[in-house]
């Protein structure tokens, strides 16, 4: 008898229509040195982390060219390609980066144009499955932003468009230049801003994918209804954070990540933990 990879407890999810990845991926920022600038201390394990991954059964990738800069990509390269055909690699730029834990968005067309080329190059592939604007810079009209990634997409360079950090009004405007395929939003069970965001994303069946997925806040205090539950189930609370963002709604695609293989089999074995509806309906109360 044949046991499928844990991943695949979490269901999947057909991103723009045609890409159809199961809804735990894997976000490749902490594999980065500290301010997530420059290698990993540890390299060799920064690799069997991503293999590991593919084994476990996660095939969607979130990355960036900020993310070292570079770093992450040349690292998911060196441990993935070539890429099996159900191997799905997003990854990001208009953020510019000048030093640990800095981040300034920059959005001048050419500028996008040369890092989608650049990240083709890096990742060793002639075509990004997903391509993410990683913010909507004010210096530039964010038509002019979103219209050349639309005109890489017509030149075959990206296959779908996502955007990150946004509001609903901004994904209205955006779609009204090109489809989008994923939104991408600080959120988790304490920080739940976007939700009129995720609630167009479910309407309109587009990808949401929640960064800083294992944010707990208040819930994780003694006693709370994240420690108890996560008691009852034998999880830690960050497992349990992960169940609850793939129980909030079919479109999210929780994306955790890690430097160690062994907090990799963690999160990962959170696709296996069923929640009830009651269990869910104490995590999501907005005040604990």
């Amino acid at each position: 008898m044949t046991t499928q990879p844990v991943a695949h407890a979490s269901g999947t999810f057909t991103i723009g229509g045609d890409l159809t990845v199961h809804r735990l991926g894997f976000g490749t920022m902490r594999l980065t040195g500290n301010g997530i600038w420059g290698p990993p201390d540890d390299r060799a394990e920064a690799i069997r982390v991503l293999r590991r991954a593919v084994e476990l059964g996660i095939d969607f990738f979130d990355t960036a060219n900020s993310y070292g800069p570079y770093v992450a990509e040349e690292l998911i390269r060196e441990a993935l390609h070539p890429y099996r055909d159900d191997l799905v690699v997003a990854t990001k730029a208009g953020l510019l980066r000048t030093g640990e834990n800095e981040w300034t968005p920059l959005g001048f067309p050419a500028y996008l144009r040369q890092e989608v080329e650049m990240s083709l190059r890096r990742l060793g592939t002639d075509r990004i499955d997903l391509f993410q604007l990683h913010r909507i810079d004010s210096k530039f009209p964010a038509e002019d932003q979103v219209g050349e990634l639309a005109a890489l997409q017509k030149e075959g360079k990206i296959r779908h468009i996502g955007l990150s950090e946004i509001t609903v009004d901004q994904l209205t405007a955006a779609q009204k230049v090109t489809p989008i395929a994923s939104v991408q939003n600080r959120y988790n069970m304490a920080e739940r801003g976007a939700d009129p965001l995720l609630e167009a994303c479910e309407a309109q069946n587009i990808a949401f994918i929640p960064w800083a997925p294992l944010g707990s806040g208040p819930l994780v205090a003694d006693g709370g209804p994240l420690q108890r539950i996560a008691s009852k189930h034998r999880i830690k609370p960050s497992q349990l954070a992960v169940a609850w963002l793939l129980k909030r709604s079919p479109v999210m695609i929780p994306i955790p990540g890690t430097s160690r293989v062994a907090h990799l089999d963690e999160n990962v074995s959170a696709a296996e933990v069923t929640l009830t509806d009651e269990e869910f309906a104490a995590l999501s109360e907005p005040e604990q």
